[in-house]
C-alpha cells in the first residue's frame, strides 16, 4: 500500500499555490532545494511527473489528483487543530477561492468579511467562464463560476445573476450614437473588454444585430479600470447594473432592452469543513440579497 508523506503533498500544494519553488520554500520556511527534493521524491513513490517545471508552475493531471488530496488534508487539519483551541493567527484557515472581477469588484468581498475573522483568504481572479478550471487543477477549493456543470468531486449551486448593460460616457454616446445602438454604429464605435477572454460585448453585439461585428477594442485589465475607461470615453462595454449604480452612475444606457444575463454558480469541493462551510453559507446569503 502506498504510504504518501505529508511534507511532499505540503511542498506540492506550495509550489502550485506559489508559483515557483522559491516562493515555496519561503512560505515553507526552507530551501527551495528541500522543496525540489520533496516534490520528486513524491513524484518517484506514485511514477508520475506531478508538476510541469513553468513559470508559474502548473500541476499535471496526476499532480491534480494529489493537489486535492493534499487540499483537503490541509483543510482537515486546520479545522482539527481550531477546535482543539490551539490554533494561532497564523494557523487560521486558509481557504482559496476564485472568483470572476465583477463579482470580486461589488458583492463578494462583503460576504466574505461576514464570514468572521479568523478565516484567510486566498482569491484568484479569474473571468467567471474560467473559474471552475481552478477548480478542477486542484488550485481552489471553491469558485464562483458561470458553469452549472459540477467538477468532478465538487457540488454545484444557483446563486443567481448579474446583469450587464451597454454603458457608455454621455459625451461618447452622443457622438458615436446619435441614432441609438445601430448595426452601423456598433460596426465602428470603439468598445472596452477585459481581456481577449471577455466575450459579453460581443454576446450583446450578436443579440443586437444579428451579426458577427468586430468593431475597434481597447483591452483594460481590472474591474474597476473597465468601468474608468468607459466613464472617460475611450468606448462603450457592458456593465454590471450593481457597478454602474455604485462607482458609474454617470454612465448612459445604449440599449434599456439590450440587457446580457451571466447565471453564477457556487462550487466547491465535496469536504465536510466548518471553515469552508462557514464561507459558504456567507457567500449564499450575500448571493439572495445582491443577485437577480
Amino acid at each position: 500500500m502506498m504510504n504518501l508523506d505529508l511534507q511532499r503533498l505540503e511542498a506540492l500544494a506550495a509550489a502550485v499555490s506559489e508559483g515557483t519553488f522559491d516562493a515555496a520554500a519561503g512560505k515553507l520556511h526552507v530551501t527551495p532545494s528541500a522543496i525540489s527534493q520533496r516534490v520528486k521524491a513524491l513524484e518517484t513513490s506514485v511514477g508520475r511527473v506531478l508538476l510541469i517545471r513553468s513559470k508559474p508552475i502548473r500541476p499535471t493531471p496526476a499532480g491534480t489528483t494529489l493537489l486535492q488530496a493534499a487540499r483537503q488534508i490541509q483543510a482537515i487539519t486546520a479545522d482539527a487543530v481550531r477546535e482543539l483551541g490551539v490554533s494561532a493567527t497564523g494557523d487560521a484557515p486558509m481557504i482559496p477561492l476564485a472568483v470572476n472581477a465583477d463579482s470580486l469588484a461589488t458583492w463578494l468581498l462583503p460576504a466574505l468579511a461576514a464570514a468572521g475573522p479568523d478565516l484567510i483568504f486566498d482569491l484568484r481572479r479569474e473571468d467567471q467562464e474560467r473559474t471552475a478550471q481552478l477548480l478542477r487543477d486542484g488550485v481552489v477549493m471553491a469558485a464562483v463560476t458561470a458553469s452549472a456543470e459540477p467538477v468532478a468531486g465538487c457540488t454545484a449551486e444557483r446563486l443567481g445573476r448579474m446583469r450587464y448593460r451597454p454603458r457608455a460616457s454621455p459625451a461618447f454616446a452622443a457622438r458615436w450614437f446619435p441614432d441609438g445602438p445601430t448595426v452601423a454604429s456598433l460596426s465602428r464605435a470603439p468598445m472596452v473588454v477585459s481581456d481577449r477572454d471577455d466575450r459579453l460585448q460581443d454576446r450583446y453585439l450578436r443579440r443586437r444585430t444579428r451579426r458577427r461585428l468586430d468593431p475597434p477594442r481597447h483591452y483594460v485589465p481590472g474591474s474597476d479600470a473597465f468601468v474608468q475607461a468607459i466613464g472617460l470615453g475611450l468606448g462603450w462595454g457592458m456593465v454590471p447594473d450593481m457597478q454602474a449604480s455604485s462607482g458609474g452612475g454617470g454612465l448612459s444606457d445604449l440599449d434599456p432592452g439590450g440587457s446580457v444575463d451571466v447565471m453564477l454558480f457556487w462550487q466547491q469541493w465535496r469536504l465536510h469543513s466548518p471553515a469552508l462551510d462557514r464561507a459558504a453559507d456567507a457567500v449564499r446569503t450575500a448571493a439572495r440579497t445582491m443577485l437577480r
